[in-house]
């Protein structure tokens, strides 16, 4: 074996922390972006929110829209494919550590130009923004918050029925362990004799006890607003509402009859609207069991459902869509929403402080500590900055791209792909899939993810594509104008499709339909 020196050159791409925080950031949403602003608030010393108007930093928008270079896109695609592998296990374990910072050995290197002076970037960034604050413009109004939380909740409502009734300490005791016991949606999942095990255990002549006073407590519950509260099951609950419109003489008597023997019947046959099964089971005839099916039909199978307090996510775009102009000149105006921007910049009494200080002998590990968080804030600003920039970007690129849809709404959405937004920004599609998730735009239609105004093209009999939103869009309108008593079938949509021009095989169809949450057209038909 000879041994020899040779000369080799290559190139490699390191993931900086810089590089990985500004992926991170990139593919985080509104409300994780915030989450990660306050940490960084909270463990940075040199980081603090500000009033004062931002001065962009020299790398922004302007910069951001000139294409890079064919190498540049192949490190770009190197590093956007191996940051999700490696990043997620190294940056976690890093995030997971509270300890501070005591050498340069134990950080991340976030070395700029090495100074330790005020720059220009040091300004803070979205000066567009209000400052955050609370809701409250006095102390007698309350926040959408405070306000989604305020409804009543079934228990309490249930309780404060039970309190008009005169019931013995046991009894009571069971009517509101029963209370407590219902589900969201006011059933009662679990079995009496379970219940009384699983406050008695072995005990048996405690167990039939406590049964007695669960039985008696569940027929009070039962009797209480709302109807169907207590059930056992969907066929009991069904029953107790009808067995509460029997003395109200708006319904007829003979009609909530059959409904009640349809409710003994195999829940499926109703499901199925199996008339022709039901008429000898319920022995009734066809126009007494249509009439029976279309009460049913009113009932509420859910009686909890309007009592649960569901969290408001109030949806908070990131971009906004203005209509400049009208007819065939109007144009439309993207731009960042300034609410959802965080206000940042450098500490200038501490960054100055720093610049003033002289480490030397033991001071020099502490000093470098606080120069690389001085400089962790600095990366910080511009990678925010970097996000809103890429976003208002693409944001921009598919407005242009869908100015149909912002004209004439969903029918006029154009087959588009990722790639095409890619090339178009010289970006790479790993990039463009994380702008576009979880973020929104506020148009004159709505708000909606920016994924939304992407979506797969089916053949045309012009040799076009149109877009699947499009054909979403275009069965939603034909079932809305469809007739009641002899609602489309999924064939039927499939041929109404190709009269349009437009392909699409019936179970492409009935994928679309499910989608759009359109029962079959067995369940669409009006009895």
């Amino acid at each position: 074996m000879k041994q020899g020196l040779s000369l080799r050159t290559s190139q490699h791409l390191a993931l900086t922390p810089q590089l990985q925080q500004s992926i991170r950031l990139l593919q985080l949403s509104t409300l994780e972006l915030s989450g990660e602003v306050d940490q960084m608030l909270d463990e940075n010393p040199f980081l603090e929110r500000s009033e004062e108007e931002a001065e962009r930093e020299s790398f922004g928008l302007a910069q951001a829209d000139t294409a890079i270079s064919r190498d540049d896109r192949e490190q770009e695609s190197a590093a956007y494919t191996g940051a999700d592998d490696n990043y997620t296990s190294r940056v976690s374990s890093e995030a997971a550590s509270e300890e501070p910072v005591t050498s340069m050995e134990e950080a991340p290197s976030w070395d700029g130009d090495g100074s330790v002076s005020m720059s220009p970037d040091d300004s803070e960034w979205g000066g567009e923004a209000r400052a955050h604050g609370n809701n409250l413009s006095g102390d007698d109004e309350l926040d959408a918050t405070e306000l989604a939380r305020s409804q009543e909740s079934l228990q309490s409502f249930l309780q404060r029925q039970a309190l008009s009734l005169r019931l013995s300490t046991e009894d009571r005791a069971a009517l509101y362990f029963l209370i407590e016991s219902l589900n969201d949606d006011g059933y009662l999942e679990d079995d009496l004799t379970d219940l009384a095990r699983g406050l008695a255990g072995d005990d048996a002549e405690q167990v039939e006890d406590l049964v007695h006073h669960f039985t008696v407590g569940l027929g009070l519950l039962q009797s209480l607003e709302p109807a169907g509260v207590g059930a056992r099951g969907l066929a009991e609950c069904l029953r107790l509402q009808l067995q509460a419109l029997k003395p109200n003489p708006a319904f007829d008597a003979d009609t909530v009859q059959v409904a009640l023997r349809i409710c003994t019947q195999p829940m499926d046959l109703l499901a199925r609207r199996d008339i022709k099964h039901l008429m000898p089971l319920c022995d009734a005839s066809d126009e007494q069991v249509r009439a029976a099916i279309a009460l049913i039909g009113r009932l509420e199978p859910k009686p909890g459902r309007r009592f649960v307090d569901v969290e408001r996510n109030i949806v908070v775009p990131d971009v906004l869509v203005t209509a400049v102009g009208q007819g065939p000149m109007v144009k439309f105006l993207v731009r960042l929403n300034p609410e959802v921007m965080p206000r940042l910049r450098v500490h200038d009494i501490y960054a100055n402080a720093l610049k003033g200080h002289k480490a030397v002998g033991s001071d020099a590990a502490n000093f470098a500590a606080l120069q690389q968080r001085l400089q962790e804030a600095r990366w910080f600003i511009k990678n925010i900055q970097q996000r809103f920039d890429t976003i208002l970007r693409v944001s921009s690129a598919i407005v242009e791209r869908q100015k149909s849809f912002f004209v004439h709404g969903e029918l006029a959405m154009r087959p588009l792909v990722l790639r095409e937004i890619a090339d178009e920004l010289g970006l790479h599609e790993s990039t463009i899939s994380r702008v576009t998730t979880a973020k929104y735009m506020a148009t004159p239609f709505g708000t909606f993810e920016l994924k939304y105004f992407f979506g797969s093209g089916l053949g045309t009999d012009s040799g076009g594509n149109a877009s699947s939103t499009a054909v979403r869009a275009l069965i939603k309108q034909f079932v809305a104008a469809e007739s009641p008593k002899k609602p489309l079938s999924d064939n039927q949509l499939s041929d109404m499709l190709k009269e349009q021009g437009i392909e699409c095989a019936r179970r492409t169809v009935a994928k679309y339909r499910e989608g759009l949450r359109i029962a079959p057209a067995s369940l669409r038909k009006e009895l």
